[in-house]
């Protein structure tokens, strides 16, 4: 557990130890706990003076953006960008809020980006209520999202603008990690869209007005960012598409050069078979220009062949 928390009053904010957070000293306290362990789990249930349910909820494994209302506070879920690398299929990290009038608590398991960007806002004294602190932390993870979204189209606007035959595996490499991506932010952004949403319409006096609007634009950001994540996973499909099918003409390409090369050598091969065999009475076997008329024989069925072949225009299909 690594704990920082910050007390608010009047508008002005200050850091203060773990021990002082629970004390009442008028004003907001958010106490945040990076990382979750026994010992976390442990100062919320006896510290923090938290229902198991809500303990549960702050320090699970798995998560999904959810918002629940319980008693006169709220228990919020969001997603977002990660410090570290994480895994294909889960790439955005958790925060868990659990916020009453006068309280916030909030728990990360992996360090997020938006986290040092909410302490940035408190400590600039940008923050004055637990509304305000909430809004902050969806505001922060849609503004940190909503470039790597943007820069994942531009990745595959590239892909799309560089079609060629020549870079078919280069391409499918990256159509393929786009389309990973795309699917696992849309996985986490749609119901973080409607999270935020039942957010803003619960009653209570600890959100006041402006922070239901705030968080109105942040549903309304991450429901466009889903719509963006549709369409790139949607165009990486169709790419994929295109890619295969480009693939599958290389190689019937190849194959009929191939099958072009073994029908001009077919003749020939009957003919030096023929005189290869090692039987008696063989025509002109005896003769001294006889090698090399089968030579000039040869080369002038191959040339025949080929001339047909380029004619047709064969070579170019």
């Amino acid at each position: 557990m690594n704990p920082c928390a910050y007390r608010i009053t009047d508008g002005k904010a200050r850091k203060i130890a773990l021990t002082e957070a629970m004390q009442d000293g008028g004003g907001l306290v958010w106490v945040h706990l990076a990382g979750i362990d026994d010992s976390t789990a442990d100062w919320l249930r006896e510290t923090g003076g938290l229902d198991p349910y809500l303990v549960d909820a702050l320090t699970a494994t798995e998560t999904r953006p959810r918002c629940e209302a319980l008693g006169h506070g709220a228990f919020l879920n969001l997603r977002g960008r990660s410090r570290e690398e994480l895994h294909n299929s889960d790439l955005l990290a958790s925060v868990r809020i659990w916020a009453v009038k006068g309280r916030v608590f909030s728990v990360t398991r992996k360090p997020m980006i938006a986290v040092a960007l909410v302490q940035a806002k408190v400590e600039a004294d940008a923050v004055r209520d637990p509304g305000d602190l909430i809004t902050a932390f969806a505001t922060a993870i849609t503004e940190d999202l909503d470039p790597d979204v943007a820069t994942l189209g531009d990745r595959l606007d590239d892909c799309e603008e560089h079609l060629d035959a020549s870079r078919i595996f280069e391409l499918r490499r990256t159509v393929s990690r786009v389309r990973i991506a795309a699917i696992a932010y849309r996985r986490f952004l749609q119901p973080q869209r409607a999270a935020l949403e039942k957010l803003a319409a619960l009653p209570g006096d600890w959100l006041g007005d402006d922070d239901r609007l705030h968080l109105a634009a942040a549903a309304d950001r991450a429901a466009r960012m889903a719509e963006e994540l549709e369409s790139i996973r949607e165009r990486s499909a169709l790419m994929h598409e295109t890619l295969s099918d480009l693939r599958a003409e290389q190689i019937d390409s190849r194959s009929l050069v191939i099958s072009i090369v073994a029908m001009i050598f077919l003749p020939l091969t009957f003919i030096t078979g023929l005189y290869g065999m090692n039987v008696a009475h063989l025509p002109y076997a005896q003769e001294p220009w006889a090698f090399d008329a089968i030579m000039g024989a040869c080369a002038a069925i191959a040339a025949g062949v080929t001339i047909y072949f380029v004619q047709r225009h064969w070579f170019s299909r």
